[in-house]
């Protein structure tokens, strides 16, 4: 294990803790290594979601496939964590969010790169990748 794993600083600031890796998972933590965001489409009905997973949530098709998505959105929804404990607890305040990819996916994760109080419901952003030092990287995005 590196000395960033699960404590070290992203290049956000923010911890940026290795993932915990599933079968359904490992294409998705692959492509961030190369700093490329996946997300899961059907081929029967067309549409995209995340988390990853086999089966489609919209149709159950089993025909899905990983889909490289653009790495732009919008904030849906966002709180500031102005607490915590640990590692986190030290990187207060900061920003977690629901992203709303362009592709249709909400994503959960943190809005990093503006001050926390500039943050905005409808806010255009785009990903960003933190490295964990564990051939993955968290995609986190930034204010476009």
């Amino acid at each position: 294990m590196s000395e960033n794993s699960g404590r070290g600083d992203g290049d956000s600031g923010l911890p940026a803790p290795a993932p915990d890796q599933s079968p359904e998972t490992a294409a998705f933590w692959e492509a961030t290594a190369e700093d490329r965001l996946l997300v899961r489409g059907c081929a029967d009905c067309g549409a995209a979601f995340h988390p990853p997973r086999a089966i489609c949530p919209e149709c159950h098709s089993d025909e899905t496939e990983w889909i490289e998505a653009s790495g732009r959105g919008t904030v849906y929804t966002y709180s500031v964590m102005r607490q915590n404990h640990g590692p986190f607890g030290e990187a207060v305040p900061y920003v977690l969010a629901f992203v709303e990819l362009e592709e249709g996916p909400r994503v959960l994760t943190n809005v990093v790169g503006v001050d926390v109080e500039d943050v905005e419901i409808g806010q255009e952003v785009r990903v960003t990748f933190d490295d964990t030092g564990e051939d993955a990287k968290l995609p986190r995005f930034t204010p476009v």
